[in-house]
């Protein structure tokens, strides 16, 4: 059974920085061929893209709100990608979420295009 597992969150100061990581496992499976996704959500709030890379690493996708801020990478040998935080926000606060979508396609930030979900890391910026 494939598991998509999250970690790196915590309580961070406004302009600190995180690394978040979502690690791939079971048998057989590798994310090459995924496109992978962070999504988050705030309390009271809906889900929302984060940042999204295609399956190449050739193709991201970044929110207008963490734009120039977040940068999302991967390493398929490790069945690994990362979501670099910097200049963190308390808007930031939420439960960040890694997803994948199969197939060789593009990034997409709809949530209903991915097709497994870790069980979300808690990110809180305190101001």
């Amino acid at each position: 059974q494939v598991q998509l597992v999250e970690s790196g969150g915590g309580l961070v100061q406004a302009g600190g920085s995180l690394r978040l990581s979502c690690v791939a496992s079971g048998r057989t499976f590798s994310t090459y061929g995924y496109t992978m996704g962070w999504f988050r959500q705030a309390p009271g709030k809906e889900r929302e893209s984060v940042a999204a890379i295609d399956w190449s690493g050739g193709g991201i996708y970044y929110s207008d709100s963490v734009k120039g801020r977040f940068t999302i990478s991967r390493d398929n040998a490790e069945n690994t990608v990362y979501l670099q935080m910097s200049n963190l926000k308390p808007e930031d606060t939420a439960v960040y979420y890694c997803a994948a979508r199969r197939g060789l396609r593009g990034v997409t930030s709809r949530d209903s295009d991915y097709d497994l979900w870790g069980q979300g890391t808690q990110v809180t910026v305190s101001s």
